[in-house]
């Protein structure tokens, strides 16, 4: 079970939670940071920061998939942006906002950074996700 937790005493985050708490025994998945690549390792939107934004979502949903989770059972992400500039952060943002991750909400941080690994990179997400039981699944240690 996942309880997002927002602090009244605190300012009101615009699409995401304070905190994220999940009972002891759930299955938890934490994620390398995603990437713009696609399936031949070249950078997606060289230059555009909302389509490799675009494609870090995209790909986030497959490696989600490939542990038996999603967007939504997302509890905390890192996003990472090759700017400065407060605006290309909230460009970025809004893609975030737009996906299943706002769904939660889950907590995350929004960083501006100086450079990231593959050349021509501007944006990266680390993700730590639930990964719900399937039917007739007991909870394995």
């Amino acid at each position: 079970m996942i309880r997002r937790v927002t602090s009244p005493a605190l300012f009101p985050p615009p699409t995401y939670s304070h905190a994220s708490v999940v009972e002891a025994g759930t299955k938890l998945a934490f994620l390398a940071g995603t990437v713009p690549l696609d399936g031949d390792g070249k950078v997606v939107g060289e230059g555009d920061p909302v389509r490799q934004a675009e494609q870090v979502i995209a790909n986030l949903e497959v490696q989600l998939g490939a542990v038996g989770s999603d967007l939504a059972h997302v509890l905390s992400t890192e996003v990472y942006v090759v700017s400065s500039d407060t605006a290309v952060l909230s460009a970025v943002w809004e893609v975030v906002e737009a996906s299943g991750l706002s769904v939660g909400p889950h907590s995350s941080t929004l960083l501006g950074v100086a450079c990231l690994g593959y050349t021509g990179q501007l944006v990266e997400i680390t993700a730590t996700a639930v990964v719900p039981e399937r039917s007739g699944e007991g909870t394995r240690s």
